[in-house]
């Protein structure tokens, strides 16, 4: 029985690959992360591009129509 313990103690193989599962979620939420702040940004370009080719005053996002 002692054995058996002593084996279940030396074994790494689960180890690694909840090391790699805990890699990819940390790489997935530094990706949303990422994608998200670049999103904000990318619709702020969108809109400021809207704004300067609307002829009859400013650009509403909200409503997407000219003012």
């Amino acid at each position: 029985m002692l054995k058996i313990v002593r084996r279940f103690v030396k074994n790494e193989a689960g180890a690694t690959a909840i090391e790699y599962g805990l890699i990819a979620a940390l790489v997935s939420v530094a990706a949303i992360g990422a994608l998200t702040a670049m999103g904000t940004s990318v619709e702020g370009a969108f809109d400021s591009v809207a704004s300067a080719l609307c002829t009859d005053g400013t650009y509403d996002s909200a409503t997407d129509t000219c003012s």
